[in-house]
């Protein structure tokens, strides 16, 4: 997967965790748990989410990397068998 499929995914994941969010409103350069307004269970079910997405584990120590869209995108190349860098 490319980083904007892995983009758009993350985004679809978010659209089952905060389905009144605007994808189109978000930059993916500031944190998302801030322009979401997500909580700390919203955001557990997101990277949870992304697990049975992708099948990859997300350990807790790795979720600071995924506090905006575009650190979501470059972790998830990292960590997608076969992602394309």
């Amino acid at each position: 997967m490319t980083e904007p499929e892995l983009r758009e995914l993350a985004l679809r994941v978010l659209r089952k965790i905060a389905p009144e969010a605007d994808p189109a409103r978000i930059d993916p350069r500031e944190d998302l748990r801030e322009q979401l307004d997500l909580d700390s269970m919203d955001f557990l079910n997101f990277v949870i989410g992304l697990h049975e997405a992708l099948g990859v584990d997300i350990p807790e120590a790795d979720y600071a990397r995924l506090s905006s869209l575009d650190g979501i995108a470059q972790y998830l190349g990292e960590k997608v068998p076969g992602a394309a860098r």
